[in-house]
């Protein structure tokens, strides 16, 4: 049985050093972004105080222990960085720009791409790549901040299934104006680890696979799996497309894991498979029958 998480974003302003540095350094009325980018309103700069909707905020209050870091504020009284530490690790809402998509960081590791590119655009790019259509039915392996799966709706998807196995990863999404696409209903949010959930699906029932996951190492080889790659495969309708993301291992001071990849997606049925530089990344077929 599928375990549905019920995702439940929240409201509120959302403060950047681009955006703190903006409105220091302004006075009067203007139009500026209070979520990152998401919307746009008339706000109003008085000494240390903004002023929207009615609303005072004052600045002085909203300090960042990091510049990188976003402030999550609401009702005056409760405003936070979007953060989480764990036994695990430390998580944070990087922000990259005033009104650019920002990225989550573990531990130091940012999760996306944001050197020549932002968040949202490379989220976009694998959409492209896995060449899902009007009306597929699309499994995100790997929500993360979930842009992937909401532009496959923006693509035309008619459902999709992200999973997400990270509690932390979900609350940050909450927290993140540019996740809150993940309200649509036709999306559905699994809280599971893809290796379990994966069994849940039934033969030939999805039309496309965006697989995403952290960057290869003990903890995360099962995502590396043929036993994994074997269930992606009965999944997939015939004439199916699987878009499996791998970063550019060699930059990173690692063996190649490609050729590694490579050998177990052909071995668990798909063809053809080929790697794309260009994206990153395999794309795999499963066959007609």
């Amino acid at each position: 049985m599928l375990n549905h998480y019920e995702f439940k974003p929240v409201k509120g302003y959302w403060f950047t050093k681009y955006l703190l540095d903006l409105l220091w350094s302004k006075r009067g009325c203007f139009t500026t972004t209070l979520d990152i980018g998401i919307t746009w309103k008339s706000v109003c700069v008085e000494n240390n105080r903004v002023i929207v909707d009615d609303e005072e905020i004052f600045l002085d209050v909203i300090v960042l222990k990091e510049n990188d870091r976003v402030i999550y504020y609401k009702n005056n009284d409760v405003f936070y960085e979007i953060t989480r530490r764990t036994t695990s690790g430390f998580y944070k809402l990087k922000a990259i720009g005033l009104d650019k998509a920002p990225t989550v960081e573990i531990n130091g590791i940012h999760m996306h791409k944001i050197k020549g590119i932002d968040p949202w655009s490379d989220s976009r790019r694998k959409t492209i790549a896995a060449k899902i259509r009007r009306g597929d039915i699309v499994l995100d392996t790997c929500m993360g901040l979930g842009y992937t799966a909401i532009h496959s709706v923006l693509r035309g998807a008619s459902k999709v299934y992200t999973v997400e196995v990270d509690e932390n990863i979900i609350w940050i999404a909450e927290h993140n104006p540019w996740s809150h696409g993940l309200s649509d209903n036709r999306i559905t949010i699994i809280h599971d680890d893809i290796c379990n959930t994966i069994r849940e699906f039934e033969d030939s029932s999805i039309d496309r696979i965006i697989h995403d996951p952290p960057r290869f190492s003990k903890s995360t080889g099962n995502l590396y799996s043929y036993e994994l790659y074997r269930e992606f495969y009965r999944v997939l309708k015939p004439g199916g497309i699987i878009y499996h993301y791998t970063g550019e291992p060699r930059r990173h001071g690692v063996p190649s894991i490609l050729k590694g990849i490579s050998e177990r997606l052909r071995k668990a049925g798909f063809y053809p498979v080929y790697y794309r530089g260009d994206i990153e990344g395999f794309i795999g077929v499963k066959p007609k029958i």
